[in-house]
Order: C-alpha cells, then sequence, then structure tokens
C-alpha cells in the first residue's frame, strides 16, 4: 500500500494530461504547455528514479542525494512536478486550474523549505556545503 501511495501524485498528473491532451485545439499556448508538461514530467520521473529509495511523501532524512539532477537542483521533484503540473494548467487554459497551479506553488514552497530543515539538521556542514552549490 505504501509504494501504491508513493505514486499518486504521478496518477493524477496523468489524468490531468489526459484530460488536457484530448480537449487541447494546439493553439500557440496550448503547444507550449504541452512542451513544458512533457519536459517537466520526464525531469520530475527521472528525478524520483535518481533518488531512489530516499523518496518519501514526507521530510525525512535517509541519504543526501547529490548526483544526477541533484548536483545542480536541490529540489529537482517539487521544481520539474511543478512545471509539468504548469505545463498542463497553461495547456487547458482556465482561471480554475491556474488557481490550483499557485496553490500547489506554495505547497511546494513550503515543502522545500521544510526539507532543507530536516536535511541540514541531519547532515549539518555536509548539507550547507551541497546547498550552496545548487539552485533551488
Amino acid at each position: 500500500m505504501k509504494k501504491i501511495l508513493l505514486w499518486v501524485d504521478v496518477a493524477v498528473f496523468l489524468g490531468v494530461a489526459v484530460y488536457a491532451f484530448r480537449h487541447a485545439v494546439w493553439i500557440p499556448r496550448e503547444c507550449a504547455g504541452a512542451v513544458m508538461a512533457i519536459v517537466g514530467f520526464a525531469l520530475w520521473l527521472e528525478a524520483r528514479r535518481e533518488l531512489g529509495a530516499s523518496f518519501t511523501p514526507l521530510a525525512q532524512a535517509r541519504a543526501l542525494v547529490t548526483t544526477g539532477l541533484y548536483a545542480r537542483v536541490r529540489h529537482p521533484i517539487y521544481i520539474f512536478g511543478t512545471v509539468a503540473y504548469c505545463g498542463l494548467f497553461l495547456m487547458i487554459g482556465y482561471w480554475g486550474p491556474f488557481l490550483c497551479f499557485m496553490f500547489i506553488s506554495i505547497g511546494q514552497v513550503l515543502r522545500m523549505r521544510k526539507e532543507d530543515a530536516v536535511l541540514e539538521q541531519a547532515f549539518g556542514d555536509q548539507y550547507r556545503a551541497y546547498r550552496a552549490g545548487t539552485w533551488i
């Protein structure tokens, strides 16, 4: 059951993606959104693969991953997941999904801050050095 819960966010994204792609008329805004959604989703999945067994829905300090996407971006799952959803909401083009995107973004920033605090407490100077060399 726990493994299933780890993939609920991906399932929700794919459900919204099916809706967005089925209703697209392929104007420039929708094309740009589709590119953002596809690239963001691919990088989101890659970040999850790279994090491996350290991935959890809650902020926990299992290991400090500093390779791959994590070598440059401190929170690639949050960043690329947000980019992917932004692309879908851009495709859909209504205010409601855009407002959802805004709330998702605020939630992601709060999660990043919480994760930073947990990792800094667990890994101390090693995490501070890593954080200084990465973006977001």
